[in-house]
């Protein structure tokens, strides 16, 4: 089970890697560590909606489309925002994320 997290990990990693560097490339108006920001809080809102949708649940337990579209998440995630941002970024928008949806906004 670990080396199933793991290769979704690396795999995460690369797909985020590329997906900064294209985001990088492109002009904004904004600053794209901004930009970076709002869609990793929105990656991290729509996995921790399918997270406590399933709280006992292993990945292999989930229905097929969860965990797929969790797996992809986690591979977004773990590429572009854990590798294109600070840690008290990524740590600011998990907090803010498990705030919002515990007080219901």
């Amino acid at each position: 089970m670990s080396i199933l997290w793991l290769a979704v990990g690396i795999t995460i990693v690369s797909a985020l890697l590329g997906s900064l560097i294209f985001e990088f490339l492109t002009p904004d108006n904004i600053s794209p560590i901004i930009a970076l920001e709002e869609k990793c809080e929105k990656i991290a809102k729509e996995g921790f909606q399918i997270h406590v949708s399933y709280p006992d649940s292993q990945p292999d337990q989930l229905p097929t489309a969860d965990m797929n579209r969790l797996m992809y998440l986690d591979e977004i995630w773990i590429k572009d925002c854990v590798s294109g941002l600070p840690a008290e970024s990524i740590f600011n928008i998990i907090q803010k994320v498990e705030r919002n949806f515990y007080s219901g906004e």
